[in-house]
């Protein structure tokens, strides 16, 4: 018969790999999701493994390059998430693109902060763009 520590153990170490086996599906589940269908450009920057603030502001630059060169979205929705989950308490409108168009704007986007300068190169990467 095993030791109980030993026990204790291998249930603790078989609880971490199942986390990390669902933390990589439900990764693997949305940058898939993000080439199937347009998602906003939170979400695909989010799936191209940038964290959440940095993803939001690295969105709102560009959406802002792509009404510059008049890249309308491909879906518009009215939505009450937000980008750091939980729940807002009004509706706001939220822009998809699809990673055609996300390559389009990561081209034309030429951030100067060092955080969203790597956030547009994981973007690319996503995105199938050299940057």
């Amino acid at each position: 018969m095993t030791h109980p520590s030993i026990r204790r153990d291998r249930r603790a170490s078989r609880r971490n790999l199942r986390a990390e086996l669902r933390r990589r599906s439900a990764a693997t589940r949305l940058t898939a999701s993000c080439r199937r269908r347009p998602r906003s450009l939170a979400t695909v920057a989010i799936a191209a493994g940038v964290d959440r603030t940095t993803a939001a502001g690295c969105a709102n630059g560009l959406r802002s390059v792509a009404k510059r060169i008049g890249v309308t979205p491909a879906a518009t929705a009215r939505t009450r998430r937000t980008v750091h989950g939980g729940r807002a308490h009004q509706t706001h409108s939220v822009y998809r693109f699809t990673l055609g168009q996300v390559r389009i704007l990561v081209r034309a986007y030429k951030p100067r902060k060092p955080e969203y300068v790597a956030a547009v190169a994981r973007i690319a990467a996503l995105a199938g763009t050299a940057r």
